[in-house]
């Protein structure tokens, strides 16, 4: 997906984002929506500046047959810099997610992202071995 290949992967053309999403582009991530490619632009490169060498991998990818919905399933890695107020230790980290995106004129519209940032705030948070959430 150029998307990933672009935007989340170095050297993080955040420019791209020009390019591929509308104007109105809105990604509605842990419940909250962010609106605009401009705050959409600015949140991709904060959250850059807490996860160094940020890259996110597609494992899955499919798209509904009117091609205006696409779901991919990634994974999401790079060096801790100080995500959800940890320590900018600097180790590498990983966490999973799901997109679903809506597509509208060739570009991506709309985002609902969901992903395991339970299970990573305990790995960057927990100094002992606690029982797993699940």
């Amino acid at each position: 997906m150029e998307f990933f290949t672009r935007v989340w992967a170095p050297p993080h053309d955040l420019d791209a984002i020009d390019q591929l999403m509308t104007e109105d582009y809105t990604i509605t991530t842990a419940g909250t929506p962010i609106t605009g490619r401009v705050a959409f632009k600015q949140w991709v490169g904060d959250f850059q500046k807490l996860l160094l060498d940020a890259r996110n991998e597609s494992l899955d990818i499919f798209s509904n047959e009117a091609q205006d919905k696409v779901v991919s399933r990634w994974t999401s890695s790079g060096r801790n810099n100080g995500l959800f107020g940890s320590d900018p230790d600097n180790r590498f980290i990983s966490f999973t997610g799901i997109a679903i995106w809506t597509v509208r004129d060739n570009r991506l519209s709309a985002c609902w992202i969901e992903r395991s940032a339970y299970e990573l705030y305990q790995r960057l948070t927990t100094k002992t071995n606690r029982k797993k959430f699940v």
